[in-house]
């Protein structure tokens, strides 16, 4: 399970709700990738999409996971899907939400305001804001864990996405060739009112590329459906990785 890029996300704080409600049925591995959390970047890198997928890869192969799958969300689902292509023997299932990748998907404003939100109460205020439709989620309790966790991780953030942004979308975009090499079965989970990798260039051109694709999109919803619709994100991941249980 693959975090997004916004600073302060941590493995943890991305996925230990829907961990929780999962339940003890599955294997869960939820690290924080280069640059973010405890994971530093190694010297001499800026973090990135190779590494990234390197680091994923590497940390499954150390714990002896001979097939997995990857659930990701924002840049963590260019991250699964780089992953998907590099070992097709390996990822047997990919959920991509909010997802990065398509080709030619533009920064969007959002994108753009959260990757430079300064660390602190109103830079994380701003930032959660802008990631949900519905408001009522920026609670004071959110903001301030969100704060500490952008505090603590600023300088090694600081490294990652640096102006001009837009240069780090296209190093998180894919070929068609790329996408081609996803063998895997994909499901795209998005929300409609997605203002941060927004519906129409974000997952939409990838049922284009992709071989074995299903787009699921949720209404009234921004770019975290796994807060913003908790139990049906669930539903829908639970279903869709319990297939290859049923073979």
């Amino acid at each position: 399970m693959l975090h997004g890029s916004g600073p302060g996300t941590t493995g943890s704080g991305a996925w230990a709700t829907t961990a929780q409600a999962l339940g003890t049925s599955w294997h869960l591995v939820a690290p924080d990738q280069a640059g973010f959390g405890r994971t530093p970047v190694p010297a001499g890198s800026r973090g990135g999409l190779r590494l990234w997928t390197e680091q994923a890869a590497g940390l499954m192969d150390a714990l002896g996971f001979e097939h997995y799958s990857v659930v990701g969300h924002s840049m963590g689902g260019a991250v699964a899907l780089a992953l998907a292509a590099a070992r097709p023997q390996q990822v047997t299932r990919v959920v991509a939400v909010s997802t990065m990748g398509a080709p030619g998907a533009p920064l969007s404003a959002e994108l753009d305001a959260i990757w430079a939100a300064p660390a602190g109460p109103v830079g994380a205020r701003d930032m959660l804001s802008r990631l949900v439709l519905d408001q009522a989620l920026v609670t004071d309790s959110a903001v301030d864990a969100r704060a500490a966790a952008m505090r603590a991780g600023a300088a090694a953030f600081a490294s990652l996405f640096p102006p001009p942004r837009a240069r780090w979308v296209d190093e998180l975009t894919f070929s068609a060739q790329t996408l081609a090499a996803v063998r895997a079965p994909v499901l795209l989970v998005h929300g409609a009112e997605d203002r941060v990798t927004p519906l129409e260039t974000a997952a939409q051109p990838l049922l284009e590329h992709l071989a074995d694709v299903r787009l699921h999109v949720l209404g009234r919803c921004g770019h975290v459906p796994a807060i913003e619709h908790p139990h049906e994100f669930r539903q829908l991941l639970s279903c869709f990785l319990g297939r290859d249980r049923d073979h």
